[in-house]
């Protein structure tokens, strides 16, 4: 009897086993759908924050580097120190250049000054000699008329015409001298204004080179810590040239891909956990700050052209930026790139 019992028991222990197996996958199928339920999850994430590259904005020779790999730099720290002894010959000729042309200005102010003397001149021997011509004018119509009554001599009539014809030669040439004198400072006053301006040019150029020189020291944008630098003494470098990258440690957010099916449960504000890679241990907190506008393909290097060639439906990812709360006091432990897993409490 005793022997039955336990055959009949041993049985029974298969169905058990399935009955316990039958249950745990349904406990653990009903826990995801309420986890899934409840959050949106994804492991495509990472800490960002700002990058600044160190460009020159001349090129040269370099005389020193300032900074070192992952050196704490603050803004306003000289980093690169570029040779400028080239750009400073050029200011010497430069303003050598700009004070032979201002002695040009001068000079031709001082021309049109005596060209101005001049023509009063000659407007004051022109007004006397008007006066004297008008004079003889009336004198020769007098000696006229004393003629025809036979009070003067044929002789005294001559001289009269004779001394006008004298005074109307006078002032025509004088009135062409102060035509061509007037003539003279108006092409006097163009040339001036010439002067004038390229002065101007000259000055502005001198004010450029004089930038450009300060541009020979490069100094740190913002406050961060230096990544790799590429630069070294001796370097000959160009202008735009990636001398070395700011990382800045001041701010770090989190830029989490979740699939295109996930958005539609997602809005801004709604609370994250956050997990990070290299402190497993360590629970943050986190807000949604916004979303992209576009899908991560779309920030590709190339991205894909869904009008050329087979087309191949694939979900696609979108950026959603979240911010880290208490990240001030995470600055030491935190690094941008790091990878971590992004859990978002819809419910």
């Amino acid at each position: 009897m005793e022997n039955t019992s336990k055959k009949s028991f041993k049985n029974y222990i298969p169905r058990i086993i399935l009955l316990l197996i039958v249950i745990g996958a349904a406990t653990y199928a009903y826990q995801k759908y309420k986890y899934n339920q409840s959050y949106e999850t994804t492991d495509n994430a990472q800490i960002e924050t700002y990058t600044v590259p160190v460009v020159p904005r001349v090129g040269g020779y370099v005389n020193a580097v300032n900074m070192k790999d992952f050196e704490q730099v603050k803004k306003g720290q000289l980093l690169v120190d570029i040779d400028d002894s080239e750009q400073r010959l050029a200011l010497v000729e430069m303003e050598a250049m700009y004070q032979q042309m201002l002695t040009d200005v001068e000079s031709a102010k001082a021309s049109i000054k005596n060209a101005n003397m001049t023509i009063s001149a000659a407007e004051s021997g022109l007004k006397t000699t008007a006066l004297r011509k008008e004079k003889a004018q009336k004198d020769a119509e007098r000696d006229a008329k004393l003629f025809a009554d036979n009070a003067i001599t044929k002789r005294q009539v001559d001289d009269s015409k004779s001394n006008l014809e004298v005074l109307n030669a006078q002032y025509d040439s004088q009135k062409q001298d102060w035509t061509a004198s007037k003539s003279r400072i108006d092409v006097l006053s163009s040339n001036l204004h010439k002067a004038e301006a390229a002065l101007a040019v000259q000055r502005a150029k001198i004010e450029q080179q004089k930038l450009k020189l300060t541009y020979s020291k490069v100094y740190a944008s913002e406050n961060g810590k230096i990544g790799r630098k590429s630069v070294e003494p001796g370097q000959f470098i160009q202008p735009g040239q990636t001398l070395a990258t700011i990382v800045q440690d001041s701010l770090y957010w989190v830029v989490a891909n979740f699939k295109e099916t996930q958005i539609s449960r997602l809005a801004v504000g709604q609370e994250v956990n956050l997990k990070l890679d290299a402190f497993p241990d360590m629970e943050l907190k986190g807000k949604i700050a916004d979303f992209s506008d576009a899908t991560g393909a779309k920030y590709a290097l190339l991205p894909p052209d869904n009008a050329s060639g087979n087309f191949v439906k694939v979900t696609q990812k979108i950026p959603v930026k979240i911010a880290i709360e208490g990240v001030e006091k995470l600055r030491d432990k935190l690094r941008a790139g790091m990878s971590l897993e992004v859990e978002v409490k819809i419910k």
